[in-house]
C-alpha cells in the first residue's frame, strides 16, 4: 500500500448509523424522532419538530398480528423511503400477502398509535374520508335555534390523520382499486398538499372549532382548515384490479408483494405458531408449503392465511390438544381449507 492509499483510507469518514428507521423489530422505539426534514419540494411550509410520545400503543389485536409478521428487505426499503420522502406507500399484491398487516407492524414499532383504517368501495369519496356532516340532524335539532355546526361534524380517518401535531399517525387506505375513476386524483390533491378546507366551518369565519375526530376525541380545527403538520404514514393497498394514472403513481412509493416461496412459507408458519414449536411436524409443514407453492405456480389463487389455518388445525391442534384425526380426515380438512379462491377449482 502506497502513501496516498494510506492517506485516503485514513481520511475516509467513519460509517454513520443505519439509515433505516423502521427495521421490522418487535419492540417499539422513538427512532422516528431522528427523521430528517422532508425534501424542500415536498412541503411549502416550514417542517414541524417531531416530539416522541410517552406512550401511543397500537390496538391489542393489531399488536398481536404485527409481532409475528416477517418483514422482507424490500418492505423495509419501501417503508423507509416513504417515511423519509413523506410519500404514501402503494402496496400491490394478491390477497393474503400481508399488505394490510405491514402497516400494523410499522405503527407498532414506530409508536404511531392505532391504525386509522379507511376501507374503500365504489361509493367512497375523499370528503367522506376527511369528514362527515350531518346537515339533516342539525336541521331537525334546530327548531328555530341554529345549533353549532361543529356538533354535527365528525372527522374521518384521513381527516384525523391530518390533525397530528407532534407525531405522525398511521393511515391505511384499503383496496383503493375499488374506488371510482376520480378518487385517486382527488386523493392525490389532499396527500400532496396536506390541506383540506371544510366549507361548513369556513363559513364561521376566522374561528377555531372543536370537532370530534374518528376516534371520538375533540381536536382543534382553526379557520375551518385542516393543515397537516406531521405527514401520516400512509399505506394504500391494491389487488391490481385496475390501473392508476401516472401523476398518482409517481407521487407514491410503490411495492409489489410477491407470494412467498415455500421456504418463506415455512418461516412464516414458524413465526406465527412459535408457541407450538415443540410439537410442530416439520415434514408435514414442508409438504403443505410445497403444495401451496405448487398451487401458486399453477395460477391457483391461495392466500397465506389459508395455509396457516390448515397447519394450525391439522398439525398444531392435532398434536397439542391430542385431537384424533384419521388420515382421510386430515386430507379432507386440508383440501377444504386450501381451496383456491379463483379459477376452475375454486
Amino acid at each position: 500500500m502506497n502513501a496516498s492509499t494510506t492517506s485516503d483510507a485514513a481520511a475516509a469518514p467513519a460509517p454513520g448509523p443505519d439509515w433505516k428507521i423502521f427495521t421490522g423489530s418487535a419492540e417499539p422505539h422513538d427512532g422516528l424522532a431522528d427523521l430528517p426534514d422532508p425534501p424542500p419540494w415536498r412541503f411549502a411550509r416550514p417542517p414541524q419538530p417531531l416530539v416522541a410520545p410517552e406512550l401511543m400503543p397500537v390496538a391489542d389485536d393489531e399488536r398481536l398480528r404485527a409481532r409475528p409478521f416477517i418483514v422482507s428487505d424490500a418492505m423495509k426499503i419501501a417503508v423507509n423511503a416513504a417515511l423519509y420522502l413523506r410519500r404514501p406507500l402503494l402496496l400491490t399484491g394478491k390477497p393474503g400477502t400481508g399488505k394490510s398487516t405491514l402497516i400494523a407492524k410499522v405503527a407498532h414499532e414506530l409508536k404511531l398509535g392505532p391504525v386509522l383504517r379507511w376501507p374503500i368501495n365504489s361509493r367512497s369519496t375523499v370528503r367522506s374520508g376527511v369528514y362527515e356532516y350531518d346537515a339533516v340532524g342539525r336541521l331537525q335539532a334546530g327548531r328555530g335555534v341554529e345549533p353549532p355546526v361543529q356538533d354535527y361534524l365528525k372527522l374521518g380517518p384521513l381527516g384525523t390523520a391530518l390533525t397530528a401535531v407532534d407525531w405522525p399517525r398511521a393511515l391505511l387506505i384499503d383496496e383503493i382499486d375499488k374506488s371510482d375513476l376520480d378518487f385517486a386524483n382527488d386523493l392525490l390533491n389532499v396527500i400532496e398538499d396536506g390541506v383540506f378546507e371544510i366549507p361548513e366551518l369556513r363559513r364561521l369565519g376566522s374561528k377555531t372549532a372543536q370537532v370530534e375526530d374518528f376516534e371520538g376525541r375533540k381536536v382543534t380545527v382553526p379557520d375551518g382548515r385542516l393543515q397537516c403538520l406531521q405527514f401520516p404514514f400512509v399505506v394504500m393497498t391494491s389487488n391490481a384490479e385496475r390501473e392508476f394514472p401516472a401523476p398518482f403513481l409517481r407521487r407514491c412509493v410503490r411495492l409489489t408483494i410477491a407470494p412467498p416461496t415455500s421456504a418463506e412459507l415455512v418461516d412464516i408458519v414458524n413465526s406465527h405458531l412459535k408457541q407450538h414449536a415443540g410439537v410442530l411436524d416439520a415434514a408435514a409443514i414442508a409438504a403443505l408449503a410445497r403444495r401451496f407453492d405448487a398451487d401458486q405456480k399453477d395460477n391457483k389463487e391461495v392466500a397465506t392465511d389459508q395455509l396457516l389455518n390448515a397447519i394450525f388445525l391439522t398439525v398444531a391442534m392435532h398434536d397439542v390438544e391430542g385431537r384424533s384425526f384419521s388420515e382421510a380426515e386430515l386430507k379432507a380438512v386440508r383440501n377444504q381449507l386450501l381451496q383456491p379462491l379463483s379459477g376452475p377449482d375454486a
